[in-house]
């Protein structure tokens, strides 16, 4: 991809929070897995397969009680957290987590279940706007761990079976052409949630403009019965 370096500029204060809360979250896994690429990756796919799962649900369920069309945004956030579920269950062959680290996954997984979900709940583009972050954040990792293997630092292996069925790979496949693949998915469910954050704007815009067309037709025509 040609836009693996795409970077949303915030706009606005709700874009300044999800910055800065991806920020503080980079700065926690950098610390914790340092160059631990692999271990790094099968505890943040494990929380990254949350969102779309928890906003497909809740999206689900609006469109349940209101009547409505989703406009295909509920099959769009349940194939991203599928595919997210499947780049652990590759990595997972090639990075064995250890004990603290299946520790840490079920701690973090349930945090950020209840943290993601109350935020879609008060903000749904602001959690959008989350998610397109944290995947900048995720290209950005997929990047390094790509350099460090063509460097020689991390030593390359045959990819695994499971990724080589999903996604179609040679069979002489290897982990730097899993990374590549990964790191594209990654990029696209960056533009989609940037995209949906924007699409909400959009609206908001609309609504606005609309409400104030009609105060003021409704102005209008008290004004000429007077």
């Amino acid at each position: 991809m040609s836009d693996l370096d795409s970077h949303y500029k915030p706009s606005n204060f709700s874009d300044k929070v999800a910055l800065s809360f991806t920020k503080f979250l980079r700065f926690l896994a950098d610390t914790f897995f340092k160059k631990r690429y692999g271990h790094r990756a099968v505890v943040l796919e494990t929380v990254a397969a949350v969102p779309g799962m928890v906003a497909g649900m809740l999206i689900h369920l609006k469109s349940l009680r209101k009547m409505e069309d989703d406009k295909g945004w509920i099959k769009t956030l349940l194939d991203e957290a599928e595919n997210e579920r499947m780049h652990l269950m590759t990595f997972i062959h090639i990075a064995k987590p250890t004990f603290i680290e299946r520790i840490v996954i079920m701690i973090a997984q349930l945090i950020f279940i209840v943290t993601y979900a109350i935020i879609y709940i008060v903000s749904q583009r602001t959690a959008h706007r989350i998610v397109g972050y944290f995947e900048e954040e995720a290209v950005r990792s997929y990047t390094e761990y790509l350099h460090e293997l063509e460097a020689g630092k991390i030593k390359d292996q045959p990819a695994p079976e499971v990724a080589i069925n999903y996604w179609n790979l040679p069979l002489h496949a290897t982990l730097k052409d899993v990374v590549k693949v990964i790191r594209d998915d990654e990029a696209g469910h960056r533009d989609v949630n940037h995209s949906f954050a924007n699409v909400i704007d959009e609206r908001k815009t609309k609504e606005t403009n609309n409400t104030k067309e009609k105060q003021i037709t409704t102005k209008e025509n008290l004004g000429g019965n007077n």
